[in-house]
């Protein structure tokens, strides 16, 4: 599975744990606390009922009941009052409560029976219509005969959980004896609808913050994806022998990043140097060896021819050593730099031309013609000394290979937002399995000249060159000889 598979599962299951747990947490504990709130206001109701009922209670006579009483015709009273008010975006429109008086004995004296509700679909109840009923088994009035909290739920339909009413009691006292009771019920459909509210705002709030982290999980896992796709694609150029710049990561995957580059760099120098040494040592096998016996000739009886030769023999292998080491020093720069420091305006044109005017004598003594045109004016910014030895190495290859009385044709253009400049020469050309070795450091083909091999530095100079300023450098066969092309990115 992705890693961005995997974030978003991780946060779709811990915000689907999230909102499973916040219903879980409404249903266990808003639910009854509502519930419980309409159960304090009753017992309030019952109360205050039963201080009420008092007088007329204790005034009862054996066998009658409270239907015409002051009590009945107040509650009658309240059942007609007209009530529409708006209660939390909730209409209230009817007046739900309930209240029965029992005697002593648990026999019902006084029932105020209940409106119908079209909105709860609630039946009404007629006024008396439980006058008489013993009530004694019910909880409600059975507790507070007893002397305890008499309170009771009951469904009005077995199967509707909908339909539960809730019934509390109040005693109704005599010299500190219980001579009836009071029970106000309400139907708790009256407070599921505000539950239902409830349940209703937290889901669409649930359903917000689901989807709210979804897009936050999925900004999130995209940003890592993302940043961990910049960091592969770095480490999939570095191998390639790129060069590419660290990404620019914040936090932790910035570090990692930085650290993964200071380890390629370190472990880059170290075979760098491992490479290099065992190169150089081979490269300076030869010069050596011929310094070396040139050196002992010299040291005998020669003649004058001989010894010219030889000491001319020794100087140009000493100018072969220093060669050597100017450009390994030169390369060696060009490698430790990720960046060029100061970079400046440099006109590349007039800076051919200057690499063109030094080589001129070098090309007139081996009789090669130099075509050299700019057909667009190219400017950009970079680092003129890496630019210099990328052209004069670049240039002094071509002569090398060049045969005498050929040409080299050297052209600059501007194409889109590179600056192309091409040089082909005319010598025997390269295989094609040596293309994409050239620029290789102490990989080259033997000179047409004498077959003598070069270092392979040149070229490696061109390439780092050109990939310090973001450009490479590409070899194409031409028929006859070799074309080379730099690529170097021109501002816009």
């Amino acid at each position: 599975m992705h890693l961005g598979l995997r974030l978003l599962f991780a946060f779709f299951l811990v915000t689907g744990l999230a909102g499973v747990f916040a219903l879980q947490v409404f249903e266990d504990e808003v639910t009854p606390s509502a519930r419980e709130v309409m159960e304090d206001v009753l017992v309030d109701t019952a109360n205050l009922l039963a201080e009420q009922a008092g007088d007329e209670l204790r005034a009862l006579p054996p066998g009658g009941n409270l239907q015409d009483s002051r009590l009945a015709r107040q509650i009658a009273a309240y059942r007609r009052r007209p009530v529409d008010v708006r209660i939390w975006g909730l209409h209230k429109r009817t007046l739900d409560l309930r209240v029965y008086v029992t005697d002593a004995a648990g026999r019902v004296v006084y029932d105020s029976g209940t409106a119908a509700d079209p909105v709860l679909r609630t039946p009404a109840v007629p006024a008396g219509a439980a006058l008489g009923a013993d009530y004694s088994r019910w909880h409600d009035v059975a507790r507070t005969l007893r002397g305890d909290y008499g309170a009771r739920a009951t469904r009005d339909v077995e199967a509707d959980a909908r339909s539960a009413v809730m019934y509390v009691a109040a005693p109704v006292r005599d010299a500190g004896r219980t001579i009836g009771v009071v029970t106000v019920a309400k139907p708790i459909a009256t407070v599921q609808q505000f539950i239902d509210r409830a349940r209703r705002r937290i889901f669409v709030a649930s359903a917000w913050l689901l989807g709210l982290s979804t897009a936050v999980g999925v900004a999130v896992t995209w940003w890592v994806v993302l940043s961990v796709r910049k960091l592969k694609r770095y480490a999939v150029r570095v191998h390639a022998g790129e060069r590419e710049p660290v990404p620019d990561l914040p936090g932790e995957l910035g570090d990692l990043a930085r650290a993964v580059d200071e380890m390629r760099v370190r472990l880059e120098e170290r075979e760098r140097l491992e490479h290099t040494v065992r190169a150089l040592t081979h490269e300076l096998k030869s010069p050596l060896t011929a310094i070396q016996g040139a050196a002992e000739l010299l040291g005998e009886e020669l003649p004058a021819d001989d010894r010219a030769r030889f000491a001319l023999q020794v100087q140009e292998q000493s100018l072969r050593l220093r060669d050597l080491v100017d450009r390994l020093l030169a390369l060696s720069r060009l490698e430790g730099l990720r960046a060029i420091e100061h970079p400046q305006p440099v006109a590349l044109p007039a800076l051919v031309d200057e690499v063109v005017a030094d080589a001129a004598p070098l090309a007139a003594q081996r009789h090669i013609a130099v075509e050299w045109e700019a057909r667009d004016e190219g400017a950009l910014r970079g680092d003129p000394d890496s630019l210099a030895l990328l052209f004069s190495n670049l240039l002094s290859n071509a002569l090398d290979f060049a045969p005498e009385g050929s040409a080299l044709t050297l052209a600059l253009r501007r194409h889109g937002h590179q600056l192309v400049f091409t040089l082909r020469d005319r010598g025997p050309g390269v295989s094609d399995f040596a293309l994409p070795q050239l620029g290789t450091r102490f990989f080259s083909m033997p000179r047409p000249r004498d077959g003598r091999r070069g270092s392979g530095l040149g070229l490696a100079i061109v390439r780092q060159a050109a990939a310090l300023h973001g450009g490479h450098v590409a070899f194409e066969p031409a028929d006859p000889g070799l074309c080379v092309t730099v690529r170097l990115p021109a501002p816009r």
